[in-house]
């Protein structure tokens, strides 16, 4: 019996990109979903193609919108019966950022935090009471690597992310007693849109996909590895390629100088 059958999991950002290949992994091994995004006809159409991959369990379509924390208010209101079957919140949805900071509006800024972190911290606290009331249940929280260091041309990107730790990292350290879990999860280059949708300095979307992330890992694989480690337990992965993910996360943390003067060199696409 797979880890995650019969456990209901909401996942943001879950019409193209990671979020839609959580859904594809989670039906299969037959989980009960609650797909969220801005997009309501792209989630459809994600929960279509679930059915005709023959997910029997329930999907439940509840689009949103991060950046209207208002309006999140009024959709955790009327939907708390559901939120209270939660077993599973995977905080994915956000958006990136390709900008200098001499160039970019405070505008961007504001909204990479009022989507990347604030928007998931509302999500977070609307089913947090139904968790400790269970005892259980599981953040999944997806950050990146620019969310353990400042990369440049994503300023705001990485602040963003590395609020997530700050948030989260503390909320594991209050429910240490309990059965409610966190896992952090640190990206490299994954084969999505994310580069194409980024903020630009005016806030326009970048359009074009970096070629890093062209060649990144593939995202099913990705999720895979997610998943597998989530199972186990696991409060913080990196994932990703050899280059952003190992040797990066090494040399920042053990030689942080020599980091930083690294770069601040490198040209980062």
């Amino acid at each position: 019996m797979s880890y995650y059958q019969n456990k209901t999991v909401w996942i943001t950002g879950a019409s193209a990109g990671i979020g839609k290949a959580f859904a594809h992994a989670l039906a299969q091994q037959g989980a009960k979903l609650i797909l969220s995004s801005r997009k309501e006809p792209a989630l459809q159409a994600v929960a279509q193609e679930l059915k005709t991959a023959g997910a029997a369990e329930a999907i439940h379509i509840l689009p949103l919108d991060l950046e209207d924390h208002e309006g999140l208010d009024a959709i955790i209101q009327k939907n708390q019966d559901l939120l209270s079957t939660v077993d599973i919140l995977i905080n994915n949805g956000g958006i990136s950022q390709r900008s200098k900071v001499i160039d970019t509006e405070f505008s961007v800024y504001k909204k990479l935090m009022d989507i990347n972190y604030l928007g998931s911290v509302k999500l977070s606290l609307a089913v947090l009471p139904h968790f400790k009331a269970k005892n259980a249940g599981h953040f999944i929280v997806i950050s990146s690597m620019a969310g353990k260091f400042g990369v440049p041309v994503r300023s705001g990107y990485s602040a963003s992310k590395m609020a997530l730790h700050g948030f989260f990292d503390a909320m594991r350290a209050e429910l240490k007693d309990t059965g409610v879990k966190v896992t952090m999860v640190c990206p490299g280059y994954i084969q999505t849109d994310i580069s194409k949708n980024a903020l630009t300095a005016d806030g326009k979307a970048q359009g074009t996909m970096d070629e890093a992330q062209r060649n990144g890992m593939p995202v099913d694989k990705m999720v895979s590895k997610v998943l597998s480690a989530v199972e186990k337990g696991t409060e913080e992965v990196h994932v990703g390629g050899f280059k952003e993910v190992k040797m990066a996360g090494i040399v920042s943390r053990w030689f942080p100088a020599t980091f930083r003067k690294i770069i601040a060199k490198s040209k980062v696409t």
